[in-house]
């Protein structure tokens, strides 16, 4: 029962410039599509001809750019904190059903791990179990795993056998 050290593994740093990469990538890689695709649209459409469909392509293709350079310098650090699990619920909507649990921290704080049409992590966590959020990776881990089967990856999410010690998914370290 403690909080794994493995957090400071460089895996995870990888894992986080790497997802920055890749979405300022995607972003360009939209934009370029776009802009190629309306030049394309230009030349052989009857409706619309270059440049203005260029010029169109260049507009959208832009604003791809931006959203990507956005999405990759979104990333930032929280700080890291302790808490309790101190209440879940269950919200029936229309269309879905929301499974909550709510993590108070050292400031008397409420935060929500939340997930829709899913109980694994509500059936996860325990209320009064204690929980490490890592500001760094905006993922909870759990004080005490000794009775647990399953450990989500603390990168990805991606859910694992208790006994497994990196991500399949990621090839982060569990932090158990």
């Amino acid at each position: 029962m403690a909080y794994s050290l493995k957090i400071h593994d460089p895996r995870f740093d990888k894992y986080l410039k790497n997802t920055k990469d890749y979405r300022f990538q995607f972003g360009f890689a939209l934009a370029i599509i776009a802009i190629v695709a309306f030049y394309i649209y230009g030349e052989v459409s009857d409706e619309m001809d270059n440049p203005e469909a260029l010029y169109i392509g260049l507009g959208i293709g832009g604003m791809f750019f931006i959203i990507g350079i956005y999405a990759a310098l979104s990333i930032k650090k929280e700080a890291t904190w302790d808490g309790e699990v101190v209440e879940k619920e269950i919200i029936e909507k229309e269309k879905s059903i929301d499974f909550v649990v709510y993590v108070e921290d050292q400031k008397h704080q409420k935060h929500e791990i939340r997930s829709e049409n899913d109980a694994t992590l509500y059936n996860y966590y325990k209320i009064g179990e204690k929980v490490r959020y890592h500001g760094k990776l905006k993922s909870y881990e759990k004080f005490d795993k000794s009775n647990d089967a399953i450990i989500f990856c603390n990168a990805c999410a991606f859910m694992h056998e208790i006994d497994e010690h990196i991500c399949r998914n990621c090839g982060c370290p569990l932090l158990k």
